[in-house]
């Protein structure tokens, strides 16, 4: 079977701290490296990411949603895998995302938290409330689609190019991954999960707000829902 292009693909905003480090240990596992820095970053995260190799282009501002759509548009072909920036993501975890689709045996995958565990969601109640937020999330869609799911809203994950062209996503922001994995689902794509762990971000803190995100989760369900 032909293997297909590998694109990592980074959505960064104010991660100077973190970015070349992550690029070098990504490149092993990927023929391309391409980092989406936020036209409202302040930094030399774009700078860095250059300088390391990396392919970068900017978003418009919107958020994470929006970064992760200009990736894809910019990708012509292969397989995309979402990593975040702030080093919570282990990128020698890349191939175990790659390999199910490069087998054929699925479209897209999730890195799981829940069978892989996390240092980021355990400890304070901001954390707790995300991890349960997301469990609740992924039980919906599981009871939705007939799926077992342990795992929806992690940022990491891999999926083919053509298949992401075709999911006219709109997310914005945090919401992305929900409206990803629902679409997908919908359009009968074959989704797994992976274990993988999750790390302590290296700096600064999560930009979720359950409670605000949570009516953006809602609606981005329902939207998707039939």
């Amino acid at each position: 079977m032909k293997r297909e292009k590998v694109t990592l693909c980074i959505p960064c905003y104010q991660e100077e701290k973190t970015i070349a480090e992550l690029i070098e240990r990504g490149k092993p596992y990927c023929n391309h490296v391409l980092v989406v820095a936020s036209k409202k970053s302040k930094d030399r995260t774009a700078e860095i990411a250059a300088k390391s190799g990396a392919e970068v282009i900017y978003d418009h501002g919107k958020g994470k949603g929006e970064a992760l759509r200009c990736g894809i548009s910019h990708v012509k072909e292969g397989i995309i895998v979402f990593m975040d920036a702030d080093g919570s993501h282990i990128p020698e975890d890349i191939p175990k995302l790659v390999e199910p689709i490069q087998e054929g045996k699925s479209d897209l995958v999730i890195a799981s938290r829940m069978r892989g565990g996390s240092e980021e969601m355990y400890g304070t109640v901001g954390p707790i409330f995300r991890l349960f937020a997301g469990a609740l999330i992924t039980l919906i869609i599981n009871l939705r689609f007939g799926t077992n799911l342990s795992e929806s809203q992690n940022g990491f994950r891999a999926l083919r190019v053509d298949m992401a062209k075709k999911l006219n996503l709109q997310a914005n922001i945090f919401d992305i991954e929900t409206e990803i994995l629902m679409k997908a689902l919908k359009k009968k794509y074959k989704v797994s999960d992976t274990p993988s762990r999750e790390l302590e971000r290296r700096h600064g803190e999560s930009g979720i707000n359950v409670i605000t995100m949570g009516w953006v989760w809602g609606w981005r369900i329902l939207k998707n829902w039939f």
